[in-house]
């Protein structure tokens, strides 16, 4: 009899995509419903930042420039689905966002227009990315526990 193998959490990858002093999230066709950052699975045999570019060209029609890795999100309980770890990444990209895939709508927000809902944990990555930008450092906004 073989042992069952261990059960791992989903290796994801999100985006924050940089245009005009604002960000992209998309609207989601599938389940959960709501907005979010642009994102998904990493394929096997696939680099965290190749497949950052992938989902982003997939979702938005954007080719992005990936600027840095800002920080990994592991909470059991992000995505109602299944347990993800997703390594999120700061991009920059030109032109607008079109819906493609699985988004129904692709659009830039600035920090006081964001929509609702903002499902998954990413209103929290949008918070902790808007700190950043206005000079929190890290280890602030992520505290050893």
């Amino acid at each position: 009899m073989h042992a069952a193998l261990p059960k791992n959490p989903y290796l994801t990858v999100d985006i924050i995509i940089e245009i005009n002093n604002g960000i992209v999230l998309i609207q989601r066709k599938n389940p959960p419903h709501g907005w979010a950052l642009p994102g998904g699975f990493v394929d096997y045999g696939e680099t965290l930042e190749n497949a950052a570019r992938r989902e982003a060209l997939e979702e938005t029609s954007l080719n992005v420039q990936l600027v840095e890795q800002f920080h990994a999100y592991s909470d059991p309980g992000r995505d109602p689905r299944h347990h993800t770890v997703s390594v999120v990444f700061i991009a920059k990209a030109k032109g607008m966002p079109k819906a493609a895939d699985d988004a129904k709508e692709a659009a830039v927000f600035q920090e006081n227009t964001l929509p609702q809902p903002i499902v998954f944990d990413h209103a929290r990555i949008v918070s902790d990315y808007f700190r950043y930008q206005e000079g929190e450092k890290l280890r602030d906004i992520f505290p050893k526990r």
